[in-house]
């Protein structure tokens, strides 16, 4: 994916208008450890996506829990997102969000939106990346990119969740082209690369031997497990005996993956594998965000 090239906007705008509608929202965001402390020392942001202050719900000591917030709820044509954190050594940052990520139906010229998500973590240093699922509406064009960067010792677990339509609203997702990238390195040599071209036109979409008609999927990986087969036995008994996820273990990345139809199935199937691996992650038990209560 090329990201649309923008210039800086004029202060305080937090867009430009050249012709076609270019909305660039970007967040940058530094975690150092501070005396024992987790701090958020660096919260950059152009346009509209911001953090709310940080959390310590596990105590002082413990994961510096961060929402990120992007008030226009999605992404519509010529809009470009990206967020950018970085981990230093001995940081814990645990960053989700508030609510659902929409993707919105394409402008009849057919524009595309942007999405890129950074994240670096240094050795020694931890990052849970939580987000709510995002949900694709019919028509909707754009690339989401998300690398993530490790080194040394770093650990990382999180989690991406995709919707596809709204059948509920009987809205399925039948136009549109998603291309999905993820590229996941440690000390810049490759664990995991993917891409994922998510297009109702193409044969893959609804074939038995790719998508099979399945609006929903969603992976989560670990890394930084001391015995991923274990870790893996217990998934396999805690979590439900039915076809639609899987789990396996690749150069040390941890993978579980769900191919269903029901957001809430793969969101419950996410959230409860974080459960069950956290402990044998990094020794303490899972936290539950607030937000997600709300």
């Amino acid at each position: 994916m090329t990201l649309c090239e923008l210039a800086t906007p004029a202060a305080g705008s937090g867009h430009r208008f050249d012709g076609e509608r270019h909305w660039a929202a970007s967040l940058a965001l530094r975690f150092a450890n501070r005396e024992g402390i987790t701090r958020l020392v660096q919260a950059r942001h152009q346009g509209p996506l911001r953090v709310q202050r940080p959390f310590y719900p596990e105590g002082s000591t413990e994961a510096c829990h961060v929402y990120v917030l992007h008030p226009p709820g999605g992404l519509v044509s010529g809009d470009t997102l990206t967020i950018r954190a970085h981990i230093e050594r001995g940081a814990h940052a645990l960053l989700t969000t508030p609510a659902a990520n929409k993707l919105y139906k394409a402008d009849s010229q057919g524009v595309a939106w942007n999405q890129q998500t950074e994240l670096n973590v240094a050795d020694g240093g931890t990052l849970e990346w939580l987000p709510q699922e995002t949900i694709a509406f019919d028509g909707s064009k754009g690339t989401q990119r998300t690398h993530i960067a490790l080194h040394g010792s770093a650990r990382c677990l999180g989690w991406e969740i995709m919707a596809l339509g709204r059948p509920a609203s009987e809205l399925p997702y039948v136009t549109g082209r998603i291309e999905q990238h993820f590229r996941l390195t440690l000390d810049g040599k490759p664990l995991w690369l993917e891409r994922q071209p998510l297009d109702p036109a193409h044969p893959r979409f609804n074939g038995r031997w790719g998508q099979g008609g399945a609006t929903v999927q969603a992976t989560l990986w670990a890394v930084g497990l001391e015995d991923a087969g274990a870790a893996i036995d217990e998934l396999r008994e805690a979590l439900p005996d039915n076809p639609r996820w899987a789990v396996t273990v690749r150069q040390g990345v941890l993978l579980l993956r769900y191919l269903g139809n029901s957001r809430n199935e793969a969101w419950a199937l996410c959230e409860q594998a974080w459960h069950v691996l956290r402990p044998r992650w990094i020794a303490r038990a899972a936290h539950t965000p607030r937000i997600w209560l709300t």
